[in-house]
C-alpha cells in the first residue's frame, strides 16, 4: 500500500491531535504534534525570561533557536510521543495555561516558523505520517495527498479544553480558558507568518457534535479511496 502525508490543520482545542493520532495508529503512520513542537518552545522562551506577559523577546528568542533542541519518544502508555525540550520530558509542562496563553505569541515569530517547519518538513520527507498543527497543509506540506481542515464552535472547544485541564488539576475558570481560546484563534489568523486559514484543497470536518467514532468514520471512506 502506498504511503502518504496526511495534513490535519484548524482550530486550538478542535481535538485534531487526538484525531490525528488514531489515524496514525489506525494506517500504521508516524503521528507528528507540531503543536507540541511550537509549546515546547514557547516553553523555553518563559523558563528563560522571555515572556513578559504579551510580550515576547523576539530578538533572544530567534537568536537562541539553533540551541533549541526538540525531538519526541514514544510513550506506550498514551500510545504517542512526549516531548523531548533539551534531552528533559515536557510533555506535562508544555500542557499548562501558561503556556497556552503564550504560544500563539511565540509561534507567529517568523523565525520560530521557519525553524520548526524546516524540522517539520524533515520529518515527513518518506511520507507515511500523519500531521497536524496550523498550517500543515497550507505551508510545511502544500503538496499533501490528504488536507483535513477541523473546527468546531467556541463554547464546545472551550468546554473541552478546561475539562482537559481540569482533570490535570489546573486552576482555572470556564470564562479564562474561553477568553485563551478566543485570542488564540485571533492571534492565529491574523499573523503575517503562515496564519491559520483552510487549504483550497482541505476538506472540512466540524466536529462540534460528532463522536470520535463518527469522526472515523467519515475519514475511513476518505482512505479508502485514497489508499485503495
Amino acid at each position: 500500500m502506498k504511503k502518504i502525508i496526511i495534513a490535519i490543520d484548524g482550530y486550538s482545542s478542535c481535538g485534531k491531535s487526538s484525531f490525528a493520532k488514531a489515524i496514525a495508529a489506525k494506517l500504521g503512520y508516524i503521528f507528528i504534534d507540531t503543536g507540541a513542537m511550537y509549546r515546547g518552545v514557547t516553553l523555553w522562551a518563559i523558563r528563560h525570561g522571555m515572556v513578559d506577559g504579551p510580550r515576547v523577546d523576539e530578538a533572544r528568542l530567534a537568536e537562541a533557536l539553533p540551541a533549541i533542541d526538540i525531538s519526541f519518544a514514544y510513550n506506550e502508555e498514551r500510545k504517542a510521543g512526549d516531548l523531548i525540550l533539551c534531552g528533559e520530558n515536557v510533555e506535562a509542562q508544555i500542557r499548562t495555561i501558561e503556556v497556552s496563553d503564550a504560544v500563539s505569541r511565540v509561534s507567529a515569530i517568523p523565525a520560530v516558523r521557519a525553524r520548526m517547519v524546516a524540522m517539520q518538513q524533515a520529518m515527513g520527507r518518506d511520507k507515511g505520517v500523519v500531521m497536524d498543527g496550523r498550517d500543515i497543509g497550507t505551508t510545511v506540506f502544500p503538496d499533501a495527498e490528504l488536507k483535513i481542515f477541523m473546527t468546531a464552535s467556541v463554547d464546545v472547544r472551550a468546554e473541552r479544553r478546561y475539562k482537559e485541564l481540569a482533570a490535570k488539576g489546573e486552576n482555572v475558570t470556564l470564562e479564562e480558558v474561553r477568553r485563551n481560546v478566543m485570542e488564540r484563534d485571533r492571534i492565529d489568523e491574523t499573523r503575517t507568518e503562515s496564519p491559520l486559514r483552510r487549504a483550497d484543497d482541505a476538506l472540512l470536518l466540524d466536529n462540534s457534535s460528532m463522536t470520535v467514532d463518527e469522526q472515523m468514520d467519515w475519514v475511513d471512506t476518505i482512505l479508502r479511496g485514497i489508499l485503495e
